[in-house]
């Protein structure tokens, strides 16, 4: 802990295949003691943790048998924080999924799937808008009908959007946060340049984060840094940070 990074992201594939039916393994008894030590260490020095299943978990497919997958796979990773026995404010945050033609259905169906995961789950879900097809505003949407929090994506916000600032984004998302889950989390990154749109940067350009720590003076939230190089950005930014007033990593 010599850098003071209190905020990690722990890997999907910490059990590979562990929702997949291939996987006959106890996982969860035959880690017990491992996972019940890091949870642990992971108490001790008041870190936070958070997971990000791919892309392919998302619970509002036309398709039953890509939304039960999914779920198994959610399921999976709510395990796997409760085996290191922390608390809600570790978070597992995933996508709304796909538009399939038709926007309004696609949101109906992600409420109803939502609705009917075990509480277990949805204690730790958080959604985050993309860059593609869900802006902040149709998060809030689906926020208010299934009270689930929303991580604000500053690198998506800049690629869709509604109009809305950056203050009043961050704002809105911060407000779906209740005690029990934490500081609301903020992902951030921008553009990697000569590359397609929704590429993230290599490595940290100070002058938008500072630009960004600006916009949102004065609210609160946790950030983690969605940036190629990882610890590397993460130390350039604690040097702008004096004293540290938002945690990053």
């Amino acid at each position: 802990m010599s850098n003071k990074i209190h905020f990690f992201r722990i890997s999907s594939d910490i059990v590979p295949f562990a929702s997949h039916p291939i996987c006959r393994l106890n996982w969860a008894k035959h880690f017990s003691d491992d996972l019940s030590a890091l949870g642990r260490y992971v108490r001790k020095h008041e870190i936070r943790i958070s997971m990000h299943p791919d892309q392919f978990v998302l619970i509002n497919s036309t398709r039953q048998e890509v939304n039960d997958r999914s779920i198994k796979e959610l399921a999976y990773h709510c395990r796997i924080l409760d085996c290191m026995n922390l608390d809600h404010t570790a978070k597992i945050q995933f996508h709304i999924g796909g538009v399939y033609g038709d926007k309004q259905g696609a949101m109906l169906r992600f409420a109803k799937n939502y609705d009917s995961l075990p509480d277990a789950v949805k204690s730790r879900l958080v959604i985050e808008n993309d860059h593609r097809l869900f802006s902040v505003e149709d998060c809030l949407r689906i926020s208010e009908t299934v009270k689930i929090p929303i991580v604000f994506d500053a690198f998506h916000h800049t690629c869709l959007n509604r109009g809305e600032s950056i203050r009043e984004a961050v704002g809105n998302c911060t407000t779906t946060w209740t005690g029990k889950d934490g500081l609301p989390i903020v992902d951030y990154s921008s553009q990697q340049r000569n590359a397609r749109v929704g590429v993230h940067a290599q490595s940290i350009d100070l002058g938008r984060f500072r630009s960004f720590l600006k916009k949102t003076k004065g609210l609160d939230f946790d950030v983690m840094l969605e940036i190629k190089d990882k610890e590397r950005s993460v130390l350039k930014v604690q040097k702008i940070l004096k004293p540290p007033s938002r945690q990053v990593s």
